[in-house]
C-alpha cells in the first residue's frame, strides 16, 4: 500500500517544546544525579500527532494556541518546516508557550510534567471556526491538554460535518458528558484505561471483556494501547481484535502513543479498517521507540513505507 491523497485531518491540541534528560534512573527525593545527555525537542500530544499524519501524506490544520515567546517561534517554524497549516494557530501575550520537562531513563521509560501556559488559552469559537472551515475535512483529534470544552466545540462541528472524532483522553482525567457524546474513537493507553475503567469494578486491566465493557458503558469504540504489547480494537460489533507489533529494541518511549495516534487518524481518514488502521499505529509507535527524542523519532519517508507494508500484509 502507498500513502493516500487527499486525506485531511484537524487536530485541536497542544503544542510544547520539551526539555528532554536521559538518565541511567531517575533521581529519589532530594537526591541529584548526573544525567547522560540532554535535547531540546518540539512535543505536546497535539503537535505530536499532527506532525506523525502529515508524515504519512495528511494534509493537516493544527489548532492551538502559543505564547509571544522564543518558544513559540520555533514552534511556528517547525509546523512550517513540517508543511502544517497554522492559519487557526493563535498567540496570547499572557503566558508562556507550553513545555514538558521529561526524564528518561535507560531502558526507555519516561516521566513527563506538562506545564500547559498558552494551551489553556484556546476558545470554542476558535476549534469551531477551524472545522467549519476546511473543506473536506475527514478527522478531527482531540487530547486533554487543552480545554475539553474547546475540543467538544471542535468535535460538535466535525460531527455536523460527518468526520471522524478521534479523542485521546491524555493526561488521565474525567471525559465530560458533552465530550463522549462527539467522540466516536477513544484511544487511552493502560494508565488511562484503568483510570476510566475504576468506577466499574475492572481490575484485570485491558482484557479483551474490560475493553468492551468500557466502549459500552462509555458509548464509543476504542483503541487501548499497550506498549510493546501493542493495540486492542474494539468497534462496537466485531470481537477485540489484538495487534501484535515487531518486536524492536527500545531506546526512548516518548511521543510513541502520539505517533500510534496520528497514524491510526490517518488511517481511518485513508479509508483503512480499524485494525489496519491500528496495525498501521503500531507499525509507526514501534518505528519511533528505536530512535531518541519525540517528533524527531517519528518514521520518515523510507520507514514509513515499511509501515504501510506491514499494516497491510495481514496474515
Amino acid at each position: 500500500m502507498t500513502a493516500a491523497e487527499g486525506v485531511r485531518i484537524v487536530v485541536i491540541g497542544s503544542t510544547m517544546v520539551d526539555m528532554i534528560s536521559y538518565m541511567p534512573r531517575v533521581p529519589d527525593a532530594g537526591e541529584t544525579l548526573v544525567g547522560d545527555h540532554f535535547a531540546l525537542g518540539f512535543g505536546g500530544k497535539g503537535a505530536n500527532q499532527a506532525v506523525m499524519a502529515r508524515r504519512l501524506g495528511a494534509d493537516v490544520w493544527m489548532v492551538g494556541c502559543l505564547g509571544v515567546d522564543a518558544f513559540g517561534d520555533m514552534t511556528l517554524e517547525n509546523f512550517a518546516a513540517s508543511g502544517i497549516d497554522t492559519t487557526f494557530v493563535t498567540r496570547t501575550p499572557d503566558v508562556s508557550s507550553g513545555v514538558a520537562p521529561i526524564w528518561v531513563e535507560a531502558g526507555g521509560d519516561n516521566r513527563i510534567v506538562c506545564v500547559p501556559g498558552a494551551n489553556a488559552c484556546m476558545t470554542e469559537d476558535q476549534a469551531r471556526t477551524a472545522v467549519e472551515s476546511v473543506a473536506g475535512v475527514d478527522v478531527v483529534i482531540g487530547q486533554f491538554e487543552v480545554p475539553q470544552n474547546v475540543t467538544t466545540a471542535g468535535f460538535r462541528a466535525a460531527k455536523e460535518r460527518g468526520a471522524i472524532t478521534v479523542l485521546n483522553p491524555a493526561p488521565a482525567a474525567e471525559i465530560s458528558p458533552d465530550l463522549l457524546a462527539v467522540t466516536d474513537w477513544l484511544i487511552p493507553n493502560e494508565v488511562e484505561f484503568a483510570f476510566l475503567s475504576k468506577d466499574s469494578g475492572i481490575s484485570s486491566g485491558p482484557t479483551d471483556a474490560a475493553v468492551s465493557d468500557l466502549a459500552q458503558r462509555l458509548g464509543v469504540h476504542i483503541v487501548a494501547t499497550l506498549g510493546e504489547a501493542g493495540a486492542a480494537v474494539f468497534n462496537g460489533t466485531r470481537p477485540v481484535v489484538r495487534i501484535t507489533p515487531v518486536p524492536v529494541e527500545v531506546v526512548d518511549t516518548t511521543g510513541a502513543g502520539d505517533a500510534f495516534v496520528g497514524a491510526f487518524s490517518y488511517g481511518l481518514a485513508a479509508g483503512l479498517s480499524p485494525a489496519t488502521a491500528a496495525r498501521l499505529g503500531c507499525a509507526c509507535a514501534t518505528s519511533s521507540v528505536t530512535r531518541a527524542g519525540t517528533q524527531s523519532s517519528f518514521p520518515l519517508a523510507a520507514q514509513i513505507g515499511e509501515a504501510l507494508a506491514w499494516a497491510t500484509n495481514v496474515p
